[in-house]
């Protein structure tokens, strides 16, 4: 292992995806192999599934600590973000 080299990897970024999708709301699910995140664009009465991402386990720690960390950046460069109140009633998906 102390004789591996770093492999670099070139990803490449879809035209279409490059605006990226607005996300207001997020639903998590998971099984026992994966974790399922569904980002919603909710204006009631109604809303919109923008994007789902489904993680394996190992995977979402690692999600995770990298938000976790980001958020302390965040938070040191422009000060504290109040959290933002829970989304009042239930919202199902068809």
């Amino acid at each position: 292992m102390a004789n591996e080299k770093p492999v670099e990897i070139q990803v490449a970024f879809p035209d279409h995806l490059r605006g990226g999708v607005y996300s207001n709301n997020m639903i998590v699910a998971h099984t026992r192999e994966e974790f399922f995140l569904d980002f919603l664009m909710v204006a009631p009465p109604t809303g919109t599934v923008t994007a789902r991402v489904i993680l394996s386990p190992g995977h979402v720690k690692r999600v995770v600590a990298a938000l976790q960390e980001n958020l302390a950046k965040y938070e040191a460069a422009f000060g504290p973000i109040p959290a933002a109140e829970a989304p009042k009633g239930k919202i199902g998906i068809n």
